[in-house]
Formats: structure tokens, sequence, C-alpha cells
């Protein structure tokens, strides 16, 4: 994935945050941004000394900005609201600290100044809100990934492709595809997995590529998943709030980036999508995380993306079967439905611990079960 270089900053920013997370391996994230360990040990070394000025090229930005007076805080908090609608007075004042401002006004000043300015109805802001959150407790253990619903360019339309880490709500891919097809999904995928590495699991819809019905679970797609070593999971039918962080963050984007405007062709959609992710991950105060920005919680993969698939194998002593056409397999003279998606692939019998039944096997990921109790 080349760096171009309209991208330049927010992938060296991108870079050097994770390489300052405890314990990843500055060698392999260099490999994953396919850059040298010279640039990538040059830019950490810039970063260390000037911080994110360091990272341009020749910049000529001062290193420290001069103190601020209330003037200047009160111009900043406009500023804030301004660029992003939808902020309220604790997302503005964590931006502000995170912008090195001091002091550090309280949320009812900010609520203050922006109704002074003209900027918000009386009661738009404030009024902490307290949700219920189930948070996977460390990054990578799960990403969601969905489609956003199709949004309209002037050239076609384009599908945006999301994927987020649930404990670090750290946003991995935001790409808009022409369409929804295996073959790019899958080189999507790859790219995104080559970047980060590869996640314990993955929560998917129940749509295509990911899987259709009780009868389709799996995909080609989700198959290709499995092997890598990857859990699929799917959410339940008709309870999208199963996907509730994927559902939150297009709702997110929708209200800050999409709604009312228009695009002249993909690669417009796309440049906007690349600078509000940046945006999101690495400025944007994040409420599920105690205002804290995403990259800030987020560390790359432990396990890498290997460039050859791993062997199937199945520990000795289980019965294996190769699945056939139409996603049948033949035991004890009957035959069984596995999944068409596994067709010409090896699959082993556990048994399930009842009498009778038996776990179908996928490598070490069971994928069904087969009942021999009937007639």
């Amino acid at each position: 994935m080349p760096w171009r270089t309209v991208d330049l900053m927010a992938l060296r920013y991108e870079f050097v945050t994770m390489a300052r997370q405890a314990g990843v391996s500055v060698s392999a994230l260099c490999r994953r941004f396919q850059i040298s360990r010279k640039t990538g040990y040059k830019w950490l070394g810039r970063y260390r000394q000037e911080g994110v000025d360091g990272l341009a090229d020749r910049s000529r930005r001062p290193h420290a900005l001069p103190a601020q007076v209330s003037a200047g805080v009160a111009e900043a908090i406009v500023t804030l609201r301004t660029a992003h609608p939808t902020w309220d007075a604790r997302k503005i004042r964590r931006a502000l600290e995170l912008q090195g401002i001091r002091p550090l006004p309280a949320g009812s000043t900010i609520t203050a100044v922006l109704h002074r300015q003209g900027l918000i109805a009386t009661g738009s802001l404030g009024g902490r809100r307290t949700w219920q959150r189930f948070t996977h407790p460390v990054p990578n253990s799960l990403w969601q990934m969905d489609f956003k619903r199709p949004v309209v360019t002037l050239a076609g339309r384009a599908h945006p492709l999301t994927i987020l880490d649930d404990c670090s709500r750290f946003n991995l891919c935001l790409h808009a595809l022409p369409h929804q097809r295996t073959p790019l999904v899958q080189a999507t995928l790859t790219g995104v997995f080559q970047r980060y590495g590869l996640p314990d699991g993955v929560l998917v819809d129940n749509g295509s590529p990911w899987g259709s019905d009780a009868e389709h679970v799996y995909t080609p797609l989700g198959v290709w998943l499995l092997r890598l070593g990857i859990r699929v999971r799917h959410s339940r039918a008709y309870h999208p709030q199963t996907l509730g962080k994927e559902e939150r963050f297009h709702r997110t984007l929708e209200q800050e980036l999409l709604a009312g405007r228009q695009w002249r062709d993909l690669a417009h959609l796309q440049a906007a999508l690349n600078r509000w992710r940046d945006l999101y991950n690495f400025q944007r105060p994040h409420d599920a995380l105690q205002l804290d920005v995403p990259a800030a919680h987020y560390r790359p993969s432990l396990r890498p993306f290997p460039e050859r698939l791993p062997p199937i194998d199945y520990p000795a002593g289980l019965p294996v079967r190769r699945v056939q056409q139409g996603g049948l397999i033949s035991y004890r003279g009957r035959q069984f439905r596995v999944g068409q998606a596994f067709t010409g692939y090896p699959v082993a019998l556990q048994p399930a611990g009842v009498d009778g039944v038996l776990t179908v096997l996928f490598g070490h990921h069971p994928v069904g079960q087969i009942d021999l109790r009937g007639v």
C-alpha cells in the first residue's frame, strides 16, 4: 500500500503513533507501511523532537504557539465548532486540551461562548448521557466490518466499506468501493491486514458478501477469513444493533461529512473520506474513550498477514471428509450438507458431547453439526 503524496502527513502521524505504543515492533511496522527502517526511525526522531510539525517536509511552522489570551481561546472554540458542528462542549473542551490550550475553559464557558456567537440554540449542548457499553478488552480481539448504505455520486453509486476495532474504536478501513463483489472486497481486506495485522475475530452482518441466510452462513469470503485463522461471527438477523459500534460510526460519518454534500466521482469522495478518517482517528475526542482519541488506544496486531495461506490440518483420529459439489459430505452411508462455500475443502468430524451428534470443523473452527440420530 504505497504512500501517496496527498496522504503523507496522515500516514506519517499514524505510523509514529503506532510505533510509540508499548510492545510494537518498529521493524515490523515499517514493513507493513512499506518504508525502510531508516525512514521509520527518522520520522520517529523528528516527532520526538518537534511533534507533528516535524513530520512535514522542511516545515517552517513554529514549534510552539504563543500564549493565548481569552480572546484567542474564544476564537479557537468558535473555529472548532464551525469546523465540527456536531461536536458538543465536552468534545470541544477535550480538543482544546489536546491542542495544548491553557488555561482550559469549563464546559459551561464553552457553551456560553457559542451562545454569544449564535452557533447553538438554547439547550442543544450539554446534558451528559449514560450508555451501557460492551467492549472487548484489547485491540484486535474483534473487528466490526460492514458496508455503509450506498453514496450517490455524479458518476454512479459508491459503497463505503468500514472496519472498526471494537476495543479502541480505531477506524482501520474507510474505502469507497464501486461494488461489493468478493474479489474486490478481499483485495481491500488484504491491504488492511497487511498494514494492521490479523484480528482474532470479525463481526459482520448477514448480507452479501459476508453471508445471506441460515443455509449459506459461510461465503467464499468467510471461508478465506477462516483460513487466515479469523473467527467469523454474524450479527443476529433483523437486529442491526448487534453491530452497534459500526452503526454509530456510520451515523457519525453521515452527520459530520456526507449529509447534504454532492460528490463528483469515487475519487472525490475517497479524498474526503481520507481526510475525515484522519480526523476521526487522531483528533476527534470519543465519548466511549473518556474523550481520548481512538489512536491513543490502538496498536497493530501481533499476528502478521501470511504470504501463503496456512495448510488445513486436523488432529489424528478424527474422520476427515472432502466437501463435494453442492456442499455435501458423505459419512456412514449418508449425506449431510456443510455449505457450498466449503466445496473442495477437507472438513473433520469431532464428537460434540452428545451421542450421535458430531461437530464439523474447518481447520480449528466449528462451522456446523451433523446429527446421526435421525432416520
